[in-house]
């Protein structure tokens, strides 16, 4: 597949990208405000329930809450932050109303996911991108400094991979370029080192509450960033 001539880094495009963010969960209003803390202008965010709405005034103040065909329309780069399991119908129901456009940057955040999930987008001629943020997500503005450093999976056809690492490193990331086949692997990585972390943390946490220890989650912090610490050398 071709790319347009668009197809370039957001650094050396026109100034400000005007970002549309489909989702006002945990991730998507926290990548909205780093990216417009790196100059982007946020042209709207989607939000259904009163939790999401909040959560969008919150973090983004002043943007506009939009319908998403409206917001798709008037975005140069849509972030699709929605559950995995809801992407694949989302970007084809877009598609089949000719929502995507020529040169539009889409980037959607499942972990599990390559591009290929965005080809009903891609085969309207928008740039498909993929990028999963490995931090765990508390939906508060306590996430954007979180971001800073952080690593973020990205997945794009070649052409356009510096698009989605100078996304990254405008949020403060570290880009880590995942093959599209790579995907499913990086997914089962994330997912097993986040359950099992939380499954032993909750278990350590009981055990002390269980003696009539106050606090027990601030005793065992250190404790916890001291073995993921040590764990991460031994990795490398």
């Amino acid at each position: 597949m071709s790319f347009p001539v668009e197809a370039t880094p957001p650094h050396q495009r026109s100034g400000r990208l005007g970002i549309g963010i489909v989702g006002a969960g945990r991730v998507g209003p926290v990548l909205g405000a780093a990216l417009a803390g790196a100059g982007h202008a946020i042209v709207g965010i989607s939000a259904i329930s009163d939790s999401s709405r909040e959560r969008a005034e919150v973090m983004l103040p002043g943007a506009p809450i939009l319908d998403v065909p409206l917001l798709v329309e008037r975005s140069e780069l849509v972030i699709l932050a929605v559950p995995a399991s809801e992407l694949a119908a989302l970007v084809e129901g877009l598609a089949s109303t000719g929502a995507w456009q020529p040169g539009q940057l889409v980037m959607h955040t499942a972990a599990e996911y390559g591009t290929g999930v965005l080809a009903p987008a891609a085969a309207s001629g928008a740039i498909p991108l993929a990028i999963h943020p490995a931090v765990s997500f508390t939906g508060t503005t306590i996430d954007v400094s979180q971001l800073v450093g952080a690593y973020f999976a990205v997945t794009a056809p070649g052409p356009v991979q510096p698009i989605g690492q100078a996304l990254v490193v405008e949020m403060g990331g570290e880009p880590v370029m995942v093959a599209e086949a790579d995907r499913a692997a990086y997914a089962e990585a994330i997912a097993t080192a986040t359950s099992f972390s939380s499954a032993i943390v909750d278990q350590a946490t009981a055990i002390l509450a269980s003696i009539g220890v106050d606090s027990p989650g601030q005793v065992l912090a250190p404790l916890v960033r001291s073995s993921v610490e040590n764990a991460l050398r031994r990795a490398h």
